[in-house]
Parts: C-alpha cells; sequence; structure tokens
C-alpha cells in the first residue's frame, strides 16, 4: 500500500502529540527516542514514521513507562510493547492516536481496523462520546495551527459520518414509540458543520421519536412548512460558524417570530456560536445547551 508522504516540523509533532517542542529535543537528544532528519539549513524535520513512534512513546509514557526504559526497546519492542498494554484504560488514547495515523495517511483500512476493534468493546454511543468527540476537538485545533490539511480533515469527518449513518439506519427502520413531540433537526444557511446534529438525529431515533432530518443550508421560512403537518415540534440547531456573531441574536428573535407560532414549539440550540448570544433577552421557548451530552439527556 502506497502510503502518503507526510513531512512535521517539530511544532506540528507537539501538536499532534501534546508534548511539548522542548520535551520532545529533550527526549531526542539524552535518549535518542526520535530520528529527525534536517534540511540543509539545519532545521528538524520528521517524516511519518517517527510521528508513529512518538504518540506510541507518549501512550507508554503516560501509562506509567518512563522514557529511560523505553528508549531501550527496539522499533519492534514499543509497538508491541503498547499493543500488550493496551487495556480499557489506554484504549480510547490509543483508539485516537491510531485514528490520527489513519487521518495522517488517509489510511481507509486502519479508521475501519481501528473502529471495528472499539465496537468489540464498548456501544457505539460510547464511541462516539469517549474517541469521536475529543478527537473532533482535537481536528478542530490541528486546523487551526495549520498542522493538518482540509483534504486530512474532511477524509476523517467524512468517515465519522459513513458510521452514523450506519447506526442511524438500524434505529430508523422502527417505529416512532412516543408521539408527544417531533423533533426536526436543521442546520442555519452557509453552516457545513453537519456531524454534531447527525449523530443528534441518532439519539432522537434511539430515543423513539420521529425525527425530520434536514440537513444543512436551511432558510427560517422553509420550516414553516413543517408546522402545517406537525404539533409540539422541537427544532434543533446546531451552529458552529453561523450566524455570524453580530447576527445571532436577531436571529433567534425571528426564528421566534416566524416559526414558534404555535404555543408548545421550541428552539434547542448547541454549538460554539451559542456563547454569542445575549442571554438576557433569550426568548422563553429557545433554550440552549453546552454540550451534545447534555442535550441528549434532555430528550432522555
Amino acid at each position: 500500500m502506497n502510503n502518503v508522504k507526510n513531512i512535521f516540523s517539530i511544532k506540528d509533532l507537539e501538536n499532534l502529540s501534546g508534548i511539548k517542542a522542548h520535551t520532545i529535543r529533550i527526549w531526542e537528544k539524552r535518549y535518542n527516542a526520535l530520528e529527525p532528519m534536517r534540511t540543509d539549513s539545519n532545521i528538524r524535520y520528521y517524516d511519518i514514521t517517527n510521528l508513529q513512534k512518538l504518540l506510541n512513546i507518549v501512550l507508554l509514557h503516560d501509562y506509567g513507562y518512563k522514557i529511560s526504559k523505553i528508549s531501550k526497546l527496539s522499533e519492534t519492542e514499543i509497538p508491541a510493547l503498547v499493543k500488550q498494554i493496551t487495556t480499557d484504560k489506554t484504549a480510547k488514547n490509543h483508539a485516537i492516536n491510531s485514528f490520527k495515523m489513519a487521518m495522517m495517511n488517509f489510511d481507509q483500512s486502519l479508521f475501519f481496523k481501528t473502529y471495528d476493534s472499539l465496537l468489540s468493546e464498548k456501544s457505539f454511543r460510547e464511541v462516539f462520546y469517549e474517541v469521536f468527540i475529543p478527537l473532533m476537538n482535537e481536528i478542530g485545533l490541528l486546523w487551526q495551527t495549520n498542522t493538518i490539511s482540509p483534504s486530512h480533515e474532511h477524509f476523517l469527518t467524512n468517515l465519522f459520518k459513513q458510521k452514523i449513518q450506519v447506526n442511524t439506519e438500524k434505529v430508523q427502520i422502527l417505529e416512532p414509540t412516543r408521539d408527544d413531540k417531533v423533533f426536526v433537526l436543521f442546520l442555519p444557511m452557509n453552516e457545513i458543520h453537519e456531524i454534531g446534529l447527525m449523530y443528534l438525529n441518532y439519539e432522537v431515533l434511539l430515543q423513539g421519536y420521529r425525527c425530520i432530518y434536514l440537513g444543512e443550508n436551511i432558510p427560517v421560512d422553509s420550516l414553516k412548512d413543517i408546522s402545517s403537518f406537525f404539533n409540539n415540534i422541537i427544532y434543533v440547531s446546531y451552529l458552529t460558524v453561523e450566524p455570524l456573531q453580530e447576527n445571532i441574536d436577531q436571529y433567534i428573535l425571528d426564528f421566534e417570530k416566524e416559526i414558534l407560532t404555535d404555543n408548545k414549539d421550541e428552539l434547542y440550540l448547541i454549538g460554539r456560536m451559542t456563547q454569542f448570544i445575549n442571554r438576557d433577552k433569550l426568548p422563553e421557548k429557545v433554550s440552549i445547551y453546552q454540550s451534545i451530552e447534555e442535550l441528549t439527556k434532555k430528550i432522555q
């Protein structure tokens, strides 16, 4: 299999591993933990093999192994020891590191192997909360620091979406068992970050509710069509980049005026942009949630 070549700076290694560049340099000089290459101007750079080794070293170090002992292990002994001590305690970090390597190498096989291994021990919900969410948070930071490219991010997030869809289909075929509410999930115009909303669709269906999933780029006025079909509607939207900070309060007021005309209809909001909402002027039928887990508990 052909691997995509990746060259990393020491700052990239810091971002990907969580270990400070200063510490990485000490591990190099004192213990020969990594073998960096150098440019003609004597600047360190690292390949994918160095990254993989560093991630394994970090996992062992977190587990209690001293760098002095790890440095004496051979290139084959380090991954073997990682595999040996990967228990419940370390499975999360090991899986996150494996997903990172799959992302950096665009390695679909490694992604599926890692995912299937997790799913043999955990439920899909546990995998999402314990691994997918922390990893997505890391990916956001890696993208912001230019450690990864949009191609890396899209490769991994589309595989996440695929797994959410597979699990959603399993509960989607079941008839709703609760008819006191209908959930309508959508993203506002120009909002394309869909993973969180897709997972909420899975949770709503899992709880036995009818869920109308509309996805991204939904104009507010188009939601009027939904109200003619259902009563007691809970609208749910995930605001990652839209509406903009200066527009978000007006967006909520317009939504209330145009859509929340039935006394029992409500709007649930979640996502990074909710931090900019003026709570003092928040309409009574609009609720803000700090996390997917918090919102999920609300609908149970």
